[in-house]
């Protein structure tokens, strides 16, 4: 007997501001655009395409297309995509790598004068 399956879509489950935010914020930490890209898909779909794409003044096919498998959107669309789903993004130091430490700029100028 062969098992039925049903496909997974975590837009479905992605029911709260801060859920998608922390489902965006985990994306980000990765690195990966095309997963960035493709968490950012998934929180629109889970706030309504149409709203969203009303909130860029993009038209919901260039959303779609932005935001697809093979879309490459521009830095401004992103923002504005993200603003339109009441997130931002901030910056915060990343750990330090264990190895040589690197030295400031500072050091670097007096060091080749």
């Amino acid at each position: 007997m062969a098992l039925k399956t049903t496909p997974f879509d975590a837009a479905e489950y992605l029911d709260t501001a801060e859920a998608q935010a922390e489902f965006i914020t985990a994306a980000l930490e990765t690195g990966d655009t095309a997963f960035i890209r493709d968490a950012v898909n998934t929180v629109a779909r889970a706030r309504g395409m149409s709203e969203i794409a009303r909130s860029t003044g993009l038209s919901r096919e260039g959303l779609y297309k932005a935001l697809g498998e093979a879309g490459n959107p521009e830095f401004s669309t992103m923002l504005g995509v993200l603003r339109a789903l009441g997130l931002g993004l901030t910056a915060r130091p990343l750990p330090k790598k264990p190895g040589k430490p690197r030295r400031s700029a500072k050091t670097r100028a007096r060091k080749a004068a």
